[in-house]
């Protein structure tokens, strides 16, 4: 191929690199592994400089989604859990997961209700924003994972 893209046809090597050589260009393999292998006629530091810029590009568009925590007790304080609030719908804002951790320590796994209703008032305060994976237990941690809209990012940009 040309650097238009207009296939030349088969062509030995030798007169490949003259045709390049004519145009100042660069001879450069596409497809090595075709049957007769395709090679296009390019500029190739232009063609390495416009690779770099679709890579900076796509990356630019992509968005690093981290998983915060947020730790609560069963019998947690109501400033405590405000806190905790606000921590957690600033976090979602952001577009990050949130994972609660309702820690449970000696005798309160005994009660482990508490920690459920805990749970539950957390959530609940957050519904507007999110999809939940339901609370589970992990050893001594009751544990819930917390996902944003994407409907809700996308309004946002």
């Amino acid at each position: 191929m040309d650097e238009k893209g207009v296939q030349i046809g088969i062509v030995s090597k030798l007169e490949a690199l003259q045709m390049a050589k004519e145009k100042n260009l660069d001879v450069v393999e596409i497809a090595g592994n075709a049957k007769p292998p395709v090679a296009k006629l390019i500029d190739y530091k232009k063609f390495k400089y416009q690779e770099a810029k679709k890579d900076r590009e796509s990356r630019k568009n992509t968005k690093n989604v981290s998983v915060k925590e947020v730790r609560l007790r069963p019998f947690i304080g109501q400033h405590d859990f405000d806190t905790r609030l606000a921590q957690g719908k600033e976090f979602l804002e952001d577009g990050n997961q949130l994972k609660i951790n309702v820690l449970f320590k000696g005798r309160e796994l005994g009660r482990k209700q508490f920690g459920f209703d805990v749970m539950n008032r957390f959530i609940g305060s957050i519904s507007d924003i999110k999809t939940v994976r339901p609370p589970h237990m992990e050893g001594r941690t009751l544990s819930a994972t917390i996902v944003p809209d994407k409907k809700k990012e996308t309004n946002k940009v």
